[in-house]
């Protein structure tokens, strides 16, 4: 039975752990978490801000998703475009889910992130209750 969601597993090429780090950082504004020892040694890099974690794996022969991607819900998605835009990240906003407003972006190499906020009345929950 599920109870949460752990953590995304994005990729990055190898070599590009000090980019990810300052706009995951210095950007998006989450904490960089400390790999473990045996983990670490293989590079990549992980971040959380709140109970939200994203972990960044080296893949040698990588190649962004063009679809798949973290959405992740903000509060005052409106200043957290502009914090974003302002650090030179470029946003993309999209109106075609109801209920929310939410805007796109991309990582330093490419790797599609949603930032989202629900406003009034959801048109989908969390599912059946267990």
């Amino acid at each position: 039975m599920f109870t949460a969601l752990d953590h995304v597993q994005l990729a990055a090429p190898p070599g590009t752990e000090d980019r990810l780090r300052a706009f995951y950082t210095q950007v998006l504004g989450m904490a960089e978490v400390p790999k473990p020892p045996v983990l670490a040694a293989r590079g990549g890099c992980w971040f959380a801000a709140g109970p939200v974690q994203l972990h960044l794996g080296v893949e040698e022969d990588f190649r962004p998703a063009r679809t798949a991607h973290p959405g992740l819900r903000v509060t005052g998605i409106e200043a957290y475009a502009d914090r974003l835009r302002e650090c030179g990240a470029e946003v993309v906003w999209d109106d075609r889910l109801p209920g929310h407003r939410r805007f796109h972006c991309k990582d330093p190499v490419g790797n599609r992130l949603e930032f989202l906020e629900p406003h009034g009345p959801e048109p989908y929950g969390p599912g059946p209750a267990a």
